[in-house]
């Protein structure tokens, strides 16, 4: 089958066209012909090599971590799926690669896809939506009226977040960039910060929660909009001891990720608020409770940009260098 690889890391062009074999499936997989998959930053993260010491890949490997298409084959032991079904998935970590033709997934990471969406807006949800879920629903359980600041909200994440926090009842504030704000708006934000001319710190108070995708100084001022007891929980700042005990990492790299979070653990601690770093999951179950709102209407995916599948590469460089305006980048097989 076709398929883009990454033939070594740190190279940006190390995502080249390569004939692999087809996928093996298992007792508990079905075998999904892809029709579209969607471009996140942790491709990029993946082929630079900056999550080797959690995600060590062996090279060469078919990059990629949100998918829609056709059930073409299920093992042995399937019972949720049949050939012909239309699905969309984010893999298991240790099971990525969906800029192919083919893709082999346990049963149990994958789910119908809506019946409103097209196979592109599907292909542009899983990941986002699944993070989304799993910080405000499972990590923070965002309560009616709570507060929380989504950090970019016209970003891939930040549509699909703002979208399901008003669904949970919360006040939202976002950042965004002067033109994007219409959009945010319409996405349901309560209150918009431009960051080109405001700033949020200044203006945002007694928080209960920051959803932040953007890292760096973002995340510091972050823990300044908190009030006591507060969260800020990031999928963009150094990773915590949690998470590699979680991926079942060695001690040594379980002390390197304490160290690597200590000073933000140890600043949030001294406000008396938490920060914790979050890895998103795969879930299939979880993408069958965001279908009802999906299908309602209620969460819509933003799509920015659609490329031909042989255009990957280039997908990957477009969003990398920022020239997406709002949403998800995705490509489409032909």
């Amino acid at each position: 089958m076709r398929a883009f690889t990454v033939e070594r890391y740190g190279d940006k062009a190390g995502v080249r066209a390569a004939d692999v074999p087809d996928p093996e499936v298992g007792a508990d997989d079905v075998l999904v012909r892809i029709q579209a998959a969607s471009i996140n930053p942790l491709d990029r993260m993946i082929r630079d090599g900056e999550m080797k010491a959690i995600l060590p890949y062996r090279v060469p490997f078919v990059l990629g971590n949100d998918l829609a298409g056709v059930v073409v084959e299920v093992g042995a032991a399937v019972t949720r799926f049949a050939v012909g079904d239309e699905v969309f998935a984010r893999p298991a970590k240790d099971r990525i690669g969906t800029f192919a033709e083919l893709i082999a997934i346990h049963q149990d990471d994958v789910a119908i896809k809506p019946a409103t969406l097209t196979m592109e807006e599907a292909a542009s949800l899983p990941l986002v939506a699944l993070t989304s879920w799993q910080v405000l629903v499972e990590r923070a359980r965002l309560q009616p009226g709570q507060k929380v600041l989504i950090h970019a909200g016209s970003g891939g994440l930040g549509t699909i977040a703002i979208q399901l926090a008003k669904q949970l009842g919360a006040h939202v504030a976002t950042t965004t960039s002067t033109a994007n704000l219409d959009l945010v708006k319409r996405l349901g934000a309560d209150v918009v910060i431009d960051y080109q001319t405001q700033a949020f710190e200044t203006i945002l108070h007694d928080y209960d929660l920051v959803l932040d995708s953007l890292g760096g100084e973002t995340l510091n001022k972050s823990l300044d909009v908190l009030k006591p007891g507060g969260k800020v929980i990031s999928v963009a700042g150094p990773p915590d001891a949690a998470l590699a005990k979680e991926l079942g990492a060695n001690p040594i790299i379980r002390l390197v990720m304490s160290a690597l979070s200590f000073r933000i653990r140890r600043r949030a601690r001294r406000r008396n608020v938490t920060y914790s770093f979050l890895f998103m999951k795969a879930s299939g179950d979880q993408l069958r409770e965001l279908t009802p709102l999906i299908k309602a209407g209620k969460i819509r995916p933003v799509v920015d940009t659609v490329f031909p599948f042989e255009s990957t590469p280039e997908a990957l460089e477009y969003l990398e260098a920022g020239h997406a305006k709002a949403g998800k980048v995705v490509v489409r097989m032909t």
